[in-house]
């Protein structure tokens, strides 16, 4: 076969020459595009070079700034400047300053506790009381559309602070003074930037030989505070002679290491003991039956000559005595005389005055707070007795602890305390991890087992969230030998941990449970069956375990008398480990 050619047929059409001057405007229009381009670019970094990038603080409401923080955007209300008083909402106090500021309906007054203060402003007159004594200022509290505002720059030495309004960037700087502050000196004309990224907005410019608060340090930028109150970035290499205005100012906790307290109880119609010669192995605290609140509501003492030798035997011991107030000399009148004085501003101020005079009086350490039998609805009231007390007390150097129950049972033993609160502002909560079955329990049990004091524990860790180094755990020097007789009635009678080996009888077997962690005793008595959970060294060893594996503060004992004396070593090596 031949072969032949392929013949394929062109359809395009030929393509339409461009004139010159078509030419030359292409041309025009893409030098014209690149140069814009190039333009825009030139402008960004000149704008970048020169530090000409957005200035943002054209505020149109006041930005505070706290600490070298702004907290604009967590403010629940404006703050409000009227006749050169600066005021901030009471929700915004709480949030940033007293979570447990309160208003008082009696007295018509917010009430207001920071750390060694506690302040009373009202709607009314231009007075602040501080501490139990009155001051005059030049404003008060105001109510605007349902929202309370407090004169917060009358109010700096409550949260001891200083108040600085820049009026031409406006802002509201607040600066703790137990807060360190370091100052430098800026070394050339720069912006302030928002961050340290590359880009960043501008937030102030500062010149060369400026005073900026130096806030912090890092990777060779430095977060600064301008005289306009404005917080951001610069390089370190710009600021040199740093030098502090004024250091961390860090409360010492007057007993260094573990808690070892014990209670020294005498009743009110006792006398404190003797305890002239002796001393306590590895004790640092002890807590005598001074004071409690007598059937009219009033604080009474029960000191006299034997408590003021025994605050001498203690303090030369080199022992703290924070002595124990109750509510219990009252009796079955403890319920209503306690709720009355809970109940009211006036006498819980009044009870709080009596308390710090008798501390001053005589020279004392630290207030141990025992009431017990409380209404439930009088949970939160008694919360503001301590709130009101604590820092009255922190304001002479003294302890406040607060005795509370295991989180469960009735309602005048155990749903009357608040132990968040209570442990969020006392110095120490103790909990008292007896008794598990108690007087009046209607069959017999341990007085504290290890599974319940541990679980009780963990609900105060857990779900009352209390910080582990505010908890002291207490532990009984007793027991109970329980009887039920041959119809089945149950009573009991409390035994001292030394005294135990005196009442089982011989031939009775002790046999160790390890839910528990104690050894049981269980034997007839004619008719009747006794049961003992023995409480000894070995049973509180475990308890006092919990406290270094959950780095509590420490141990209470209840009370001196009842232990063995090997006790002592044994806790004192305890709380060492």
């Amino acid at each position: 076969m031949r072969k032949g050619k392929r013949i394929v047929e062109n359809t395009q059409k030929p393509k339409k020459r461009m004139t010159k001057e078509e030419i030359e405007k292409k041309k025009k229009n893409i030098i014209k595009t690149f140069l814009t381009i190039v333009a825009i670019i030139v402008i960004f970094i000149i704008g970048l070079i020169a530090n000409e990038f957005i200035v943002l603080d054209k505020n149109k409401t006041t930005n505070l700034v706290i600490n070298n923080k702004n907290v604009t955007s967590n403010l629940k209300n404006d703050v409000l400047i009227e006749n050169d008083v600066i005021y901030l909402s009471k929700q915004d106090i709480a949030n940033f300053f007293d979570k447990h500021i309160y208003e008082e309906k009696e007295t018509n007054q917010i009430i207001t506790t920071y750390e060694k203060k506690i302040a009373a402003v009202g709607f009314e007159k231009n007075i602040i009381n501080i501490n139990g004594s009155n001051k005059k200022i030049y404003a008060h509290a105001i109510e605007k559309e349902g929202t309370i505002y407090l004169p917060i720059s009358e109010m700096k030495d409550v949260y001891d602070i200083e108040i600085q309004n820049i009026q031409n960037t406006k802002v509201v700087t607040m600066d703790s003074l137990e807060r360190e502050q370091k100052k430098a000196i800026v070394t050339s004309n720069i912006s302030v930037k928002s961050s340290t990224n590359f880009i960043a907005k501008t937030v102030d410019r500062i010149k060369k030989g400026d005073t900026v608060i130096v806030v912090s340090k890092d990777k060779g930028h430095a977060k600064i505070r301008t005289s306009n109150g404005k917080v951001g970035y610069i390089k370190s290499n710009k600021i040199e002679n740093e030098f502090a205005v004024r250091e961390n100012m860090e409360e010492e906790k007057q007993v260094k290491g573990k808690i070892n307290l014990t209670w020294d109880y005498y009743s009110e119609v006792g006398s404190a003991p003797s305890r002239e010669g002796t001393s306590i192995e590895g004790v640092n605290v002890v807590s005598p039956a001074f004071f409690y609140i007598d059937k009219n509501g009033n604080l009474r003492e029960n000191i006299g000559d034997s408590g003021k030798k025994y605050i001498e035997w203690a303090h030369e011991n080199g022992y703290k005595v924070w002595p124990m107030i109750s509510n219990a000399e009252a009796a079955k009148d403890s319920l209503s005389i306690t709720s009355k004085i809970m109940n009211s501003y006036k006498l819980r101020q009044q009870l709080i005055e009596s308390i710090v005079d008798k501390c001053v009086k005589y020279g004392i350490d630290g207030i141990n707070v025992d009431f017990e039998n409380m209404k439930q609805e009088d949970k939160d009231m008694y919360s503001r007795f301590i709130i009101e007390l604590t820092p009255r007390l922190k304001e002479i150097g003294l302890v406040t602890s607060v005795d509370v129950t295991a989180p469960d049972g009735g309602e005048t033993w155990s749903m009357c305390f608040d132990r968040n609160v209570i442990g969020d502002v006392a110095d120490y909560i103790v909990f008292m991890a007896y008794d598990q079955y108690g007087i009046s329990s209607k069959k017999p049990g341990t007085t504290a087992g290890y599974d319940w004091v541990k679980l009780s524990l963990n609900k105060f860790l857990q779900t009352e969230e209390i910080d582990s180094d505010k908890i002291i755990l207490a532990i009984p020097f007793y027991t109970r030998v329980w009887t039920t007789d041959s119809e089945g009635n149950v009573s009991s009678k409390t035994v001292f941990m030394k005294n135990i080996d005196k009442v089982i009888p011989e031939g009775a077997n002790k046999k160790w449970n390890d839910d528990l962690k104690q050894n049981y005793v269980e034997y007839t008595d004619g008719d009747s069956k006794k049961q003992i959970w023995i409480e000894d060294i070995k049973s509180l060893k475990e308890k006092v375990s919990l406290i270094t594996e959950n780095n509590l503060a420490g141990v209470g004992s209840w009370q001196k008398g009842m232990e063995s004396d090997e006790v002592w070593k044994m806790l004192k090596q305890e709380l060492n480990k």
